[in-house]
């Protein structure tokens, strides 16, 4: 008998745009043959399924069901495809908790944690291997910030919001001139802001998920943006950045890379699947962690595809384990 799955995609940040693309995604590549998916789209006003007629059909938020033509549909599972609040800080998380539905993604206490850059960096920073970027961490918009900010940090420094992905509101600072600036446009985006020192070296990101025979890690993606960072537009625009996969890294590199994403996955208490974004310093070969996403993107220009195709696995395959583990 075929499960009934709910993928909740929107969500209440500018990061809904990049669900609603890795719903279409997910939706074309979720096995018709074991699922009846219902995409669940979740606004700021409105929770609801849309049928083929364009009908929006309300979810009951009592226990998160649906009716349609009389028959009351009850989920089994629920793929997270929601980026940013309230599908990636755990918000959903302790929602379906309750209501008892298991979910693809982390857990309510990881993916609130984990959508916190800083708190983070303070439980991972202890696995042998990993290293952690200076850093300092403002909790308002206070004047003082740039002098401590100087006093504690080498330039260049990037800041950035402390929470939420997608490298929205993040700059790099080469001068003390422009902190403030960059202060400024982080806390429009959070009420938390993170300043870190530039790490010299080569960006990777690698994707970790728990299948039927325990935790595997993916093979990493080397980014090589035409930006000067990974931001936003190199995300998610075509063309800005050129995505290596798998990565250049040496044997040596490969397993101790492997190694450590495996500790951050056990460390965080995670599940389903995760990007780990981090660098390897220009010289030492040091690993460098900079953050890790609890609900990578799944659109066509996304990476987790791209890695899970490297593996020879089509991406249903991968959909349908990460829904069978959970059932």
């Amino acid at each position: 008998m075929k499960k009934n799955i709910a993928l909740v995609t929107g969500g209440f940040t500018g990061e809904s745009v990049i669900s609603l693309k890795s719903a279409a995604v997910i939706e074309q590549n979720l096995d018709a043959s074991k699922f009846n998916v219902y995409k669940i789209v979740i606004t700021p006003q409105n929770w609801y399924f849309e049928d083929k007629q364009g009908a929006k059909h309300q979810i009951d938020k009592n226990d998160f069901s649906l009716e349609l033509a009389g028959k009351k549909i009850i989920f089994d599972a629920v793929f997270v495809g929601l980026h940013g609040s309230p599908g990636e800080d755990g918000k959903l998380q302790g929602y379906f908790d309750m209501l008892q539905i298991p979910y693809t993604s982390c857990d309510a206490l990881t993916s609130a944690i984990s959508m916190n850059k800083g708190y983070t960096k303070a439980i991972v920073k202890d696995i042998p291997g990993l290293h952690v970027a200076r850093s300092c961490q403002f909790f308002e918009n206070h004047p003082a910030n740039a002098e401590t900010i100087q006093q504690e940090l080498k330039l260049p420094y990037f800041v950035k919001p402390n929470n939420g992905g997608s490298s929205i509101g993040m700059n790099k600072v080469k001068s003390p001139a422009e902190i403030q600036e960059a202060l400024d446009k982080a806390f429009a985006e959070d009420t938390q802001v993170l300043v870190e020192e530039f790490i010299q070296g080569r960006e990777f990101t690698i994707g970790v998920y728990k299948g039927k025979d325990g935790i595997k890690v993916l093979p990493a993606t080397e980014i090589i943006s035409s930006k000067e960072f990974f931001d936003f537009e190199a995300k998610y625009t075509p063309g800005v950045s050129q995505e290596i996969t798998p990565g250049r890294m040496n044997a040596e590199e490969v397993a101790r890379v492997n190694q450590i994403a495996n500790k951050v996955y056990l460390k965080l208490n995670c599940r389903g699947v995760v990007r780990i974004d981090y660098i390897l310093e220009e010289g030492t070969g040091n690993f460098y962690f900079i953050e890790i996403n609890t609900v990578p993107g799944q659109s066509e220009n996304s990476i987790i595809p791209q890695q899970v195709r490297a593996t020879g696995r089509t991406i249903q395959d991968f959909y349908s384990e990460l829904i069978e583990v959970i059932l």
